[in-house]
Order: C-alpha cells, then structure tokens, then sequence
C-alpha cells in the first residue's frame, strides 16, 4: 500500500509539473508546486521512520516470518539491519528528490527544454532508495 502512495503521489505531481510546461507562470505557482515536492517527502521520511520505529519496538513473534525461521543463524539484529537499510535510504532519496525536484521545477520554468537533463537528476536520487532495498533483501536472505 505504500508504494502505492508513492506512485500515485509522483504522477499527481509529474502531471502537475507537465501542465507548468506548456504556460508561464507566476513565482508563486512554482513556490507552491515545490512546496508540494517537500511536504510529499516530508510526509514519506515521517512515514519510513515510523515504519523504522515500529520494527525496533515490535516484539521477536511479530518479526517472524518464513524466511527468517528457515535460517538458524538469524537473529533480531538482522531485521533491524534491514528495516535500517531501507528507512534511512528512503530518508536519504526523499531529501535528494526534494532538493533536486525544487531545483527542477525552476529550472523547467525558466528553459522548458532541459526538462529530459533534469528528469535523470531526479532518477538518480530515487536510485539511492532501490539500493538501500536491494541491501536489505540481501541482509534478509544471508547472501552476504
């Protein structure tokens, strides 16, 4: 269901950013939409780190799941690791997608046809929260 949030989130704003395309607007449009872009990743760190939160409180029982009991050697500080893996890296991606995103929607405003330059600056920082995934599926399955 989170991901779901996500994605719905980031097309309601990449429609929002493609009509700003075709007109021009006032700065206070733009100040509104990048408003927008922070207060979604705002919303999304306070929503990774409660999600964080609730792996170091849940008792051992609830953490348990198939994968975990399959391997004799795991023990709680693993799904810690992994919930660790992955919130901060959510963190880290929805900083550097609200930073680089506000710099992206002015620069989209002023020169609309950097718009393919500046839409692969913000891949790259949402890159940095599949990593923080991938390690914690790594961390889980004991591949290291």
């Amino acid at each position: 269901m989170t991901w779901a949030v996500v994605i719905a989130g980031g097309l309601i704003l990449c429609l929002a950013a493609a009509r700003l395309l075709g007109r021009q607007h006032s700065v206070r449009t733009i100040r509104g939409l990048t408003r927008g872009f922070l207060a979604l990743n705002v919303l999304l760190a306070l929503l990774g780190g409660g999600l964080v939160l609730l792996w170091i409180l849940a008792p051992d029982k609830v953490l348990a799941a198939p994968l975990l009991q399959a391997t004799s050697s795991t023990s709680s500080n693993t799904a810690l690791a992994a919930a660790l893996s992955t919130g901060l890296a959510a963190i880290g991606a929805g900083i550097a997608v609200g930073l680089v995103g506000a710099a992206a929607v002015g620069a989209i405003a002023e020169k609309p046809e950097i718009f393919g330059r500046v839409l692969i600056f913000v891949g790259l920082g949402e890159g940095i929260a599949i990593y923080g995934l991938i390690i914690s599926f790594i961390v889980l399955t004991g591949a290291f």
